[in-house]
């Protein structure tokens, strides 16, 4: 479905911690591999031939998260630098411009959430574009890719500061450690022990839309409900508030519950969310309300289950409410 590329181009969610949705390597598939001409006869691999490209002409089956993937440029900067529109079709022979973007050097005595508050960008999407892990360390001299962080409204701030800032000189590149300053979100609890009889519908509706591959390479990792606007969304089993906001574009108002066993469930378009972050929660119980918020027209629920790095087909899990 249409919202997967955006699902799968965010790895980090604003404020969740170390929550992560989806989990690291496991988006939608690209469905068109390059053949053997596509690249250098002197057994370069496919990413080496393909990174530090300016634009491609797509093939058939080509999407923006495979592309993403393949060029290491996040899939929000190519969907703004092409001025695509929902949902994001790549035709053949389409040519897709790769914006890189400007890059920052580290320089002595800065830190990662420092850079990222110097140009407004969330550090999350900074961490994301430049494959960096918590605490975030980096080191004098070290490149990071803005990519895509422009795209979204970045100010650079500029000033006596910045001026201090610019004229530091680098002795050497010792690594730089994170400063104290606003600490980081609270670790959310464990969650509850499950209840033993599986997971349960989390709303009554009609499905719409099922899991996995959909037409011109899209994919849906979840299944969407249609059902009245105000109608309850309940939890699928006990667990906890992981995530509960709206930074993900597309996916309205969003909750994400951890459950025991590495289990975790998805609930996107809500129209109003019952619950917060933290909060353990008992299956059954009333979380939030159908809405069309996101990117759809009409009441409906999205639905994921996912457990460890792998997403799964609801249906086969879920039972009555």
């Amino acid at each position: 479905m249409r919202l997967s590329l955006l699902f799968a181009g965010v790895l980090f969610i604003s404020g969740c911690g170390s929550v992560e949705w989806p989990l690291p390597g496991r988006g939608p598939e690209d469905i068109n591999t390059p053949g053997p001409s596509s690249f250098p006869s002197s057994g370069a691999t496919p990413n080496a031939a393909f990174i530090g490209a300016n634009a491609v002409i797509a093939g058939r089956g080509d999407t923006v998260y495979g592309l993403s993937r393949r060029h290491r440029v996040p899939v929000r900067a190519i969907i703004e630098a092409n001025r695509l529109r929902p949902p994001y079709h790549l035709r053949a022979g389409q040519r897709v411009v790769l914006p890189r973007g400007r890059r920052h050097v580290v320089k002595r005595g800065e830190t990662f959430y420092g850079i990222a508050r110097r140009y407004g960008a969330n550090p999350h999407a900074l961490a994301r574009a430049n494959g960096l892990k918590p605490p975030y360390d980096i080191r004098a001299g070290q490149a990071l890719v803005l990519a895509g962080i422009e795209a979204r409204g970045m100010k650079r701030v500029v000033g006596k500061t910045a001026a201090k800032e610019a004229g530091r000189k680098s002795a050497g590149a010792p690594a730089i450690k994170r400063r104290p300053g606003k600490p980081p979100p609270a670790a959310v609890p464990r969650p509850p022990a499950a209840s033993g009889k599986g997971f349960i519908w989390p709303v009554r509706g009609r499905v719409i839309s099922g899991f996995g591959a959909k037409a011109k390479g899209l994919r849906n990792d979840g299944i969407n409900i249609a059902a009245a606007r105000g109608a309850p969304v309940i939890a699928t089993e006990n667990g906890v508030v992981a995530y509960a906001g709206n930074e993900l574009r597309g996916f309205g108002n969003l909750l994400l519950i951890k459950h025991a066993g590495g289990w975790v469930s998805a609930y996107a378009h809500n129209d109003t969310v019952l619950v917060k972050r933290g909060q353990k929660v008992d299956k059954g119980q009333k979380i939030a309300t159908v809405g069309s918020t996101g990117s759809v027209k009409s009441p409906q629920l999205h639905f994921e289950i996912r457990r460890g790095r792998i997403a799964k087909d609801p249906r086969k899990y879920l039972r009555g409410v």
